[in-house]
């Protein structure tokens, strides 16, 4: 099982990113996918989750009205579309697949945004 992040970089704030997370291995139809972030000295937090058909959507307060997450089950692949960054996104992304029964969890690497001000 694979999830490849991709997308992260250095942005200005007010800029934009696109961040992929591209699943292998798992029968991603079945997998609920989410978003999570860690800033240095904090905790990991949740971002964005989308349901297996991608019908059902969550964000978090801080980036609710500016990210949009969504996915393409054809190829097995998640995303965040992230708008009017501020300095305070700067983080390690990471995605998240958990299958419907709860029973498999599996983690990307991680990829780092930085938002400078």
């Amino acid at each position: 099982v694979q999830l490849v992040e991709s997308g992260g970089g250095l942005v200005q704030a007010g800029g934009s990113l696109t961040l992929s997370c591209a699943a292998s291995g798992i029968t991603f139809t079945v997998y609920a996918m989410t978003w999570y972030r860690q800033a240095p000295g904090k905790q990991r937090e949740l971002v964005a989750s989308i349901g297996r058909g991608g019908g059902s959507r969550n964000y978090s307060d801080s980036v609710k009205g500016r990210f949009t997450i969504s996915r393409d089950n054809a190829k097995n692949t998640m995303y965040l579309q992230m708008n009017s960054l501020k300095p305070e996104d700067t983080a390690v992304y990471y995605c998240n697949a958990q299958s419907w029964d709860a029973r498999n969890n599996y983690w990307g690497q991680g990829t780092q945004v930085t938002v400078s001000s």
